[in-house]
């Protein structure tokens, strides 16, 4: 028991930079409260469990969100270095991200609003739930039991009515996360509502998603005839709708790849064109299909008109990997339990 605690000890001393001495002292104490708690993650509730002994007042954990000296910011460097030094150290860094409600109680909690709520909305209604929108990074690695990969956050964002968007606030992760790793290469996997992430300014970074059906999409400009004027061109052709061009394609190639832990076969058709209404850049559209019949179409695309279509598919299935994370983190974690309102604590 006491190795496990000396483990547990030393993990977390690489985060006491952060903080002022005493800040660090019950920054571990308060992580350990929160794990070995088996009732409501509120603060009161997880003294008992971080300082059996009373060594400090109760006031001192309750201040230590919204008056101690330290930064989220920081702190979510820290993590990001440790994960990818241990769990990522070479190779292209695969982060998902997506954002999720974060229901709270209590009119003055800070950022707060009401938001859509996704698990509880349908096609015919639109829910909205009071908590918090967060706008969540994760580092999508491949455990060495296999199956689903495990989706561990490193950077996050709290959207706020009248601020920054979710796609503004996706950008400045993203950017912030590279200057962290300077010199990696990205992919980062969203929903749909993230595809006119293409279009932004992020560097070094790999874009995946799916693409709307009515999108308006383009062959490649051809090459431009000698002496003739105007203007170059800047797209083609303009293509048919995805499900028209699907229901006339013939030539199907058929793939398999690793769907969260199993294997499936699909066929897919690949093409190089131009969504010219979010980025000037080419992108690779792929299109699966299930070989039974049993699954409708989806359609996909990629900044990298290099990459493989299986390799697109694998990618944008193991998102889910960021869902399962926000259950856990709110089913057994007690992500929504804390009762504190204000600045960080909120």
């Amino acid at each position: 028991m006491n190795t496990f605690f000396s483990t547990w000890s030393e993990l977390f001393q690489q985060f006491f930079p952060i903080f002022t001495a005493p800040g660090s002292e019950i920054f571990l104490q308060l992580i350990t409260g929160w794990v070995l708690c088996t009732t409501r993650r509120t603060v009161t509730g997880m003294i008992p469990f971080a300082d059996p002994l009373g060594e400090h007042a109760h006031a001192a954990y309750h201040r230590f969100f919204p008056d101690a000296r330290w930064e989220a910011a920081r702190l979510w460097q820290v993590l990001a270095l440790i994960l990818v030094r241990t769990l990522c150290p070479q190779g292209i860094i695969i982060l998902a991200l997506d954002d999720t409600l974060f229901h709270r109680s209590g009119r003055k909690i800070d950022g707060a609003g009401y938001w859509r709520d996704a698990v509880r909305s349908t096609k015919a209604q639109i829910v909205y739930a009071w908590g918090l929108n967060l706008v969540v990074l994760t580092l999508q690695v491949q455990p060495p039991w296999g199956g689903e990969p495990l989706g561990l956050p490193i950077n996050m964002r709290l959207h706020r009515k009248a601020g920054p968007t979710l796609i503004e606030l996706a950008t400045q992760m993203i950017n912030e996360v590279r200057l962290w790793f300077p010199g990696r290469q990205f992919r980062v996997v969203g929903d749909g509502f993230y595809a006119c992430l293409a279009g932004k300014s992020v560097g070094q970074t790999t874009i995946i998603s799916r693409i709307k059906r009515n999108a308006n999409l383009y062959d490649l400009p051809g090459q431009r005839k000698r002496k003739r004027r105007g203007r170059p061109r800047q797209r083609g052709k303009k293509l048919a709708k995805l499900e028209k061009m699907a229901a006339h394609i013939q030539h199907w190639k058929p793939v398999i790849f690793c769907q969260r832990g199993e294997t499936v076969k699909r066929l897919v058709y690949t093409r190089i064109v131009l969504w010219y209404t979010v980025t000037r850049t080419p992108i690779l559209l792929v299109i699966s299909r299930d070989p039974a019949g049993n699954e409708k179409d989806d359609f996909f695309f990629t900044t990298d008109v290099m990459m493989k279509p299986a390799e697109v598919l694998r990618c944008y299935a193991d998102r889910w990997a960021i869902e399962d994370t926000f259950k856990n983190t709110k089913q057994y974690l007690g992500g929504q339990e804390p009762q504190t309102w204000r600045g960080r604590g909120a």
